[in-house]
């Protein structure tokens, strides 16, 4: 009898204990479920103890939407040229005008009524006219331009405050994080699609002569949705939506956008100068590759690798020379020319910048102060006057150095940075002051001298 009471508490013991077992495992799992329901976007994985199993949020967008679809707007633009009708009008120009109308997107940035869009959107425009969400038109006007960076601020006035969208620090986005393009693609108006950083400092030099640092983003963009918004889930604005690479002017998986640390440093300084107030370190080179560092016999494959120095600039005063490789600027990793770029065009003249540099397999740390540009504008180039060191590497008398080229014939044609326009017209060129002598003239070739000391005379019909 004492055994089988035993026995019996025994058992009793085992199913007390497999009932608080269980009860704990439910309760626990319970737990974790509640935990998963509640996870960030950036951090939606939860391992169970077997690993085996994993709970998965899908990020919410209603927010983003809601917060942004209100503040992007349609753009129309409406343009006038003149149409040849017969042969007739080239004889008597007689021919009427023809209005041509373009249409992209906006962004509301200030509750006064201030717009972002890309230049391209308004380029030429003889009227501006926007239409929000909630279909009011305002004729809006062009407060400034950068084509550079293909932005342009509108301004619109009303009776009450406009709803806006806030800046976001576009330099602390992440590879792989959602956003949300908000635009009006085919005159669809509030269309807003989802996707992920898919790259950053994304260089289209390939396909465009101009200097820029893109977001690269999966989220559906089309024709119409040029100047519109992209934001994060938090609905902040951290680009303007810009391009997309296409072989049939449709998405196909990727597009561009501008950062909104520049297109912010240029709308603020349109508002304050009348102009894009650029701060630059004076320093010329290119990115490094495996192929390139082989050639060089450098030990790194990544960051800029400075050829030349300005001896007026802040680069060349804080000590950089030719031969030192540009790793880090503040807290921003320089891999390639675009990262470097892009961070210099969200700065101004007069900015202190901590600058990492790599010089004989050792790391030196400077601080550059940034410089306005001394260079003269013309036929869409940057040009300074040529250093007499220069020349003489050249073999050269006269001439002026090209130090930036953004005009897209020029750049097909084979101009670069470091090239010597040397005359113009049959015009020797002996400095930049004589260029504005051009302004007016029709010019039908330009000669330039190549890094190799080789003449090339570009004629133009």
């Amino acid at each position: 009898m004492k055994k089988l009471k035993n026995i019996i508490g025994i058992i009793l013991i085992v199913i007390i204990t497999n009932v608080i077992f269980f009860n704990y495992v439910k309760n626990d799992n319970k737990n974790l479920d509640e935990k998963a329901k509640t996870l960030n976007t950036s951090n939606v994985f939860q391992n169970l103890k077997n690993n085996s199993i994993q709970y998965f949020q899908n990020p919410d967008f209603t927010i983003a939407a809601e917060k942004t679809i209100n503040s992007v707007v349609h753009v129309k633009n409406t343009s006038t040229a003149r149409s040849r009708n017969s042969i007739w009008d080239l004889f008597y120009d007689n021919s009427p005008n023809k209005r041509t109308v373009g249409t992209g997107s906006g962004v509301i940035v200030s509750s006064d009524g201030y717009i972002l869009t890309n230049y391209h959107v308004i380029e030429n425009a003889s009227e501006i006219e926007i239409t929000t969400n909630n279909n009011n038109s305002y004729i809006a006007e062009l407060i400034g331009t950068d084509e550079n960076s293909d932005i342009a601020v509108l301004k619109i006035s009303g009776d009450k405050k406009f709803p806006y969208i806030r800046f976001a620090n576009s330099d602390e986005t992440k590879i792989g994080e959602w956003v949300l393009a908000v635009g009006n693609p085919f005159n669809l108006t509030s269309t807003v699609t989802a996707g992920i950083i898919s790259a950053k400092s994304r260089d289209l030099n390939d396909y465009d002569s101009k200097n820029q640092s893109f977001i690269q983003t999966d989220a559906a963009v089309n024709s119409g949705n040029s100047g519109g918004a992209l934001v994060n889930i938090s609905g902040d604005l951290i680009g303007i939506n810009t391009a997309i690479q296409s072989n049939n002017a449709g998405f196909i998986g990727y597009s561009f956008a501008v950062p909104s640390n520049i297109a912010r440093k240029i709308y603020e300084d349109i508002l304050e100068f009348g102009n894009v107030q650029r701060g630059l370190l004076g320093v010329t080179g290119q990115s490094l590759n495996a192929e390139i560092s082989r050639e060089l016999d450098l030990k790194v494959t990544e960051g800029f690798y400075v050829s030349t120095t300005d001896e007026d600039m802040g680069a060349h005063l804080a000590g950089i020379r030719s031969g030192d490789i540009i790793t880090k600027i503040d807290d921003v990793e320089i891999k390639k020319f675009s990262d470097l770029s892009g961070y210099l065009n969200s700065k101004r003249p007069g900015d202190q910048l901590s600058v990492d540099i790599f010089r004989d397999n050792k790391k030196i740390n400077m601080n550059v102060a940034l410089k306005r540009s001394s260079y003269v504008q013309f036929y869409g180039m940057q040009l300074k006057d040529a250093s007499k060191r220069l020349l003489d590497e050249k073999n050269l008398s006269h001439g002026v150095e090209v130090v930036v080229n953004r005009n897209g014939t020029l750049f097909r044609m084979g101009v670069r940075p470091g090239h010597i326009l040397s005359e113009i017209n049959d015009t020797k060129i002996l400095s930049t002051s004589e260029l504005s002598n051009f302004e007016n003239e029709n010019i039908y070739q330009i000669t330039f001298i190549d890094e190799n000391g080789e003449k090339e005379r570009l004629i133009f019909e």
